[in-house]
């Protein structure tokens, strides 16, 4: 096993070290230095505050408004970066005269959009899914139009000379020499989706993750405002992990 596995023993014990130092930092500036409870509250309070969230089931509502917006992106936008980047690399022309395009709009910081977005579906779930959706589809189109221009050509040769259609062609022949780079830009593409849809909510939102934050910290409630970041941070170190041991699956 690599040193580079996210499962290795000296990388568990690597982030637990990490871990550790942040929270004796944490519990340092809390109880030693003179840090207002309102900008960073005590550690063994916020841990009190997210154990009563956790045991109460408050946070089970807005996970579940916030993944299925995540769901909703990160599936259109999946689907339909995917289908255009096959299109693209099978036209020389049309990667020429795209490829510039594609990756100043992917320069583009697209939570600019928000407010347009807002307006056009509102500050509900249409919003977020919409900004998701932006946010995942450049990086996923890149990486796909770089995964299916890299196959070996002799691939490509056979698969022609065997008069394979064009659908045989992108499932037989591009998509399996393709998925270790496509689910890479996949797993970049979901965390940009949910972080992207955790920011819309924080921005303007009735529910979801992002809103509960907004809304503890307008309340001025901080302990609770921290509970919620920090049940988010495991929410997101969860999910990168899983998307991680999909990714080295995909390269095997």
């Amino acid at each position: 096993m690599s040193s580079q596995d996210p499962q290795h023993p000296k990388s568990g014990l690597t982030q637990l070290i990490f871990l550790a130092l942040i929270i004796s930092a944490w519990f340092v500036m809390t109880h030693v230095s003179e840090v207002s409870s309102l900008l960073l509250p005590q550690p063994d309070k916020v841990l009190e505050r997210l154990i009563a969230l956790l045991t109460s089931g408050d946070w089970v509502e807005p996970l579940k408004i916030t993944f299925s917006e995540v769901f909703t992106a990160f599936s259109l936008s999946s689907f339909a970066a995917i289908g255009v980047g096959f299109l693209l690399s099978t036209s020389p022309l049309l990667k020429r005269a795209f490829d510039p395009l594609l990756n100043a709009m992917n320069a583009v910081p697209a939570i600019l959009f928000f407010p347009l977005y807002a307006l056009l579906f509102g500050l509900d779930q249409g919003s977020k899914i919409a900004l998701g959706f932006t946010i995942s589809f450049f990086p996923i189109l890149i990486n796909s139009i770089a995964a299916f221009t890299s196959v070996e050509p002799i691939h490509l040769k056979t698969a022609r000379s065997l008069g394979a259609s064009r659908w045989q062609f992108f499932r037989y022949v591009l998509l399996p020499s393709s998925i270790p780079l496509i689910v890479s830009g996949l797993r970049m593409g979901l965390m940009l989706c949910f972080l992207s849809v955790l920011g819309g909510e924080t921005i303007a939102s009735y529910n979801g993750l992002g809103h509960q934050i907004a809304e503890s910290s307008q309340a001025m409630d901080s302990e609770l405002m921290y509970a919620w970041i920090v049940l988010i941070i495991g929410i997101s170190f969860g999910l990168s992990m899983t998307l991680s041991q999909l990714e080295t699956m995909g390269r095997r």
